[in-house]
């Protein structure tokens, strides 16, 4: 079974994906892995250069500023880049379930709902927190200043549209009771299984 985890940015999903992997559940991280197959992939390497320009890259790193710039003042650029990257990473997921032994693997990615892809799940995981609180962790975790960040957000469903297409949902504002809800519904997702 095939379980979606996302949520808007700075809504902790990271943090729920932890509690799941420490329960024994394999935890595929998209974000992380696109970059790893951004910096690895020759072919997606040039793809993405003949997009953004040679400065995508600083020497084997990824360019995320100039990156960022880009694709976030322009949404044909942020969707011509999905285009070549979102195709890599599925392949690379698919590949990488095959070697998992659980009854259940999560996929941990922030716009799940805004690309379709989560038509793809068995069940899908929503992790939500309130709007300030989600800009000052961003703050915190990036340096990046409140009206970018809102800008990012711009580029995200709201909560309430995500929520009702969610088959469980997670407020994740006080830790010891995200901790119980992630315990509940990996209970559930154990019966579901089978």
């Amino acid at each position: 079974m095939i379980v979606g985890l996302t949520g808007g940015m700075g809504s902790g999903k990271t943090t729920v994906a932890k509690l799941f992997a420490g329960l024994g559940i394999p935890v595929y991280n998209s974000d992380k892995e696109a970059k790893n197959l951004m910096r690895s992939s020759g072919t997606l390497r040039q793809a993405i250069i003949s997009l953004l320009g040679e400065d995508a890259y600083s020497g084997k790193n990824l360019n995320r500023d100039y990156i960022a710039e880009l694709v976030f003042a322009d949404r044909r650029v942020l969707q011509e880049l999905n285009n070549l990257v979102h195709p890599a990473v599925k392949k690379h997921f698919l590949r990488w379930v095959k070697r998992q032994n659980a009854p259940y693997v999560i996929q941990e990615a922030a716009v799940l709902f805004e690309n379709g892809s989560y038509k793809n799940y068995d069940k899908m995981i929503l992790v939500r927190a309130p709007t300030e609180v989600r800009i000052s962790r961003i703050m915190e975790r990036d340096g990046s200043s409140e009206k970018a960040i809102r800008e990012r957000m711009m580029h995200q469903w709201s909560d309430a549209r995500k929520s009702k297409l969610s088959d469980f949902i997670i407020d994740n504002n006080v830790l010891e009771k995200t901790k119980k809800k992630v315990k509940q519904i990996h209970g559930e997702l154990l019966k579901i299984s089978g």
